[in-house]
């Protein structure tokens, strides 16, 4: 009896073990995957190819067709009713904050934990809304939280997007991200939203020991924020200037990384980049001058617009305010993109609702872009500003499978982007709503 029980034990183990096995040889050697696409739009061309074929084998597309020739035991996707685009890359994101951060600073009220627990939720809304790449540009003061969740996603442990995280900021005392009004026996105590650099060797170590924790780019802050800003002729306090960019743009190359920079305008932000920022972020008051000096020395733009429109409730003084912020940023948005500056999608989402980011396409449109041009500044152009271009914003040969549908033709009316039906990243399905 006991014999007879060893055996039968064996034989499962064997069965399982079998079964194992095949599935790792599966992966191994590439199951394939074939999409029948109505309508396939790659924004970077304009183009849109009617009843074809997308081959995928493993994580990486194949070729590209009709009648094409696959594995008899290939999956099988209908997305003939669809339009069917690249995965989209929101450029500028939080997934550690959410939009009641200004009330309750997370830095005072949740722990990173359950900080790292928001930022795999809030990660999964922007997947599921279509947004395969995330450029999550800095934690907010969640210490590693990012770093987690990037890891986490990679690993396997959890559905995810693609994740390229930044950790800490880097700032100025007093400056941004600098908690202010608190005593100053409680302030010494108290974590910031971001490492505070006030010094060369402080900026140096910070950078250093970003790399070390496992950032994949660094963030500054090159000027101040909302409560920066003098309301009577609208400048901004500029916080670190252009020696002082080049010092952290350097150190950062030095390992391998680029750095983005929240600026505004003014002589913060040509500073920036002069200094040799690879991104300016928000950028609303940037002038001729530095949208010029853009252009030539290729620095990308991410605009984050829909955020900083004035919201209902606000007191007369700060709806006007906003106004005038959001006007300013439309005339700047329309220059910039007249002027062929790089502009690459992005929300500052987590500031916003997450889940909500379909929304700064429409703004982009509403402000004078195509829709085929809002969308390529969520594939092609936000694919080359995270140096991913051979591999991100195509549906190509050679690139990874980072595929979303829609419902209806977003290359006219860029609202079909409200609602995605399916979503595939690195060869993963992970929404289909038939």
């Amino acid at each position: 009896m006991i014999k007879k029980y060893a055996n039968a034990q064996r034989i499962k183990l064997f069965t399982q073990y079998s079964i194992l096995f095949l599935i790792l040889t599966a992966c191994l050697l590439g199951q394939q995957t074939l999409i029948y696409a109505g309508r396939l739009l790659n924004p970077g061309d304009g183009k849109v190819l009617e009843n074809v074929e997308i081959l995928i084998e493993g994580n990486t597309i194949i070729n590209i067709g009709k009648g094409l020739k696959h594995d008899r035991s290939a999956r099988i996707i209908s997305l003939k009713k669809e339009t069917v685009l690249p995965g989209l890359i929101d450029s500028h994101t939080h997934i550690c904050l959410t939009p009641d951060y200004g009330v309750k600073p997370p830095v005072l009220y949740k722990t990173n934990s359950y900080r790292a627990l928001e930022g795999l939720a809030a990660a999964q809304k922007a997947l599921l809304a279509g947004f395969t790449t995330l450029r999550d540009i800095d934690n907010e003061g969640a210490d590693m939280a990012d770093i987690a969740v990037r890891d986490a996603i990679k690993e396997g442990l959890f559905m995810g997007p693609r994740l390229i995280v930044s950790g800490w900021a880097i700032s100025i005392t007093s400056g941004h991200m600098n908690l202010t009004g608190l005593r100053p026996v409680i302030d010494k105590k108290v974590q910031q939203y971001a490492i505070m650099a006030d010094n060369k060797d402080a900026m140096i170590a910070a950078i250093r020991n970003q790399n070390k924790t496992g950032v994949d780019f660094i963030k500054i802050y090159s000027t101040g924020t909302l409560r920066h800003i003098n309301r009577d002729n609208y400048e901004v306090l500029p916080q670190y200037d252009q020696e002082e960019v080049e010092y952290m743009v350097k150190e950062a190359s030095r390992w391998g990384m680029d750095v983005a920079t929240h600026a505004y305008g003014g002589k913060g932000a040509y500073d920036a980049v002069a200094g040799g920022v690879r991104s300016i972020e928000h950028g609303m008051f940037l002038d001729e001058k530095t949208l010029n000096l853009m252009v030539r020395k290729g620095t990308f733009w991410c605009p984050t617009m829909t955020v900083y429109l004035p919201e209902e409730g606000m007191n007369s003084e700060d709806k006007i305010f906003h106004e005038e912020i959001a006007k300013r940023h439309r005339e700047t948005f329309k220059k910039a993109f007249k002027k062929g500056v790089k502009i690459a999608f992005g929300t500052d989402i987590g500031a916003m609702p997450h889940g909500d980011g379909w929304t700064e396409l429409e703004t982009m449109v509403n402000y004078g872009m195509s829709p085929v041009e809002a969308l390529n500044s969520a594939t092609e152009i936000g694919a080359e500003l995270i140096r991913m271009e051979d591999k991100l914003g195509r549906i190509a040969p050679g690139y990874l499978a980072d595929i979303i549908a829609v419902k209806g033709k977003p290359d006219k009316n860029i609202r079909a982007m409200q609602n995605v039906s399916f979503v595939m990243v690195n060869g993963d399905v992970v929404k289909h709503s038939k």
